[in-house]
């Protein structure tokens, strides 16, 4: 499922760019259509980057937010995915200026920033993920060209519109204001965060999933990316909800690699114990 055309911005976005990128699989993946997976990372480790980019995952978003990761982690991570010729993405811890700056230094192909309220959150967000004219990001770094594969001068003429930057809807105040926040140009993704919206919205997490305001809330965030012509991607827990969410979504994160971990032992402890 592709996005729809929906509100022009006056420059070319991930969205809408005539870049062509072999390394940049995550954006390849989204132009084609083609459903790309993702998945989060909490563990910091360059072996651990290695073995999760190497499972077929087309993205993998470095969780900055809520996982083991310091600069010197995110840095080598992004290093190790994009070598092997998948998309770091990294999950900042929030949305200030110097540390997106600090996250798209690294060579990440995308930022995803969470809880984003208003419109003016995002566009800020924006400004911060560009350079001028677009943003105000400032460049002195020799890092962020390699994970894309370029020299300084050749990323910094694309970077502008190969970038995608995510932005997450998971609080109410998210919900009431998304078609604005999905509006502003240069937000490429809108992402929705099910648990931290389920605790929202209901006052408990994980959503059942058929809770009348919780279902009512996943479909107008959808359908604000989608009328102006955003992509729309959210969490799921297993390989067999990703695939259901084909029908409605560019793109899904299968849960994470402390969840992958923990649940193949569980699943074969109980084997073993039977």
């Amino acid at each position: 499922m592709t996005a729809v055309n929906g509100s022009a911005t006056a420059y070319a976005t991930a969205l809408t760019t005539k870049v062509q990128n072999s390394r940049l699989r995550l954006l390849n993946k989204l132009r084609n259509g083609e459903y790309p997976l993702m998945t989060f990372m909490a563990i910091p480790s360059v072996r651990q980057a290695q073995i999760v980019a190497l499972t077929g995952l087309d993205g993998v978003i470095i969780d900055c937010e809520h996982g083991h990761i310091s600069d010197d982690s995110m840095h080598n991570s992004v290093a190790a995915i994009s070598a092997l010729g998948v998309s770091p993405i990294i999950r900042i811890r929030g949305p200030a200026h110097d540390i997106l700056k600090r996250a798209l230094d690294t060579g990440a192909h995308g930022v995803m920033v969470p809880q984003v309220n208003t419109a003016e959150e995002a566009a800020a967000i924006v400004a911060s993920s560009k350079f001028p004219p677009q943003g105000v990001r400032g460049q002195g770094s020799a890092f962020p060209a390699i994970g894309h594969g370029l020299t300084t001068p050749e990323y910094m003429k694309s970077a502008n519109e190969t970038i995608i930057t995510m932005i997450q809807i998971e609080t109410r105040a998210g919900v009431e204001n998304v078609d604005a926040i999905a509006a502003v140009p240069g937000v490429d993704m809108v992402f929705i965060g099910p648990n931290d919206l389920a605790q929202a919205l209901l006052g408990y997490t994980p959503a059942r999933g058929d809770e009348p305001e919780f279902v009512e809330a996943i479909e107008k965030i959808v359908a604000a990316a989608r009328k102006h012509g955003k992509w729309a991607a959210r969490m799921v827990n297993n390989g067999v909800t990703a695939k259901e969410g084909r029908k409605k979504y560019d793109t899904v994160a299968m849960t994470g690699d402390t969840k992958a971990i923990q649940n193949w032992y569980i699943s074969e402890i109980e084997v073993a114990n039977s």
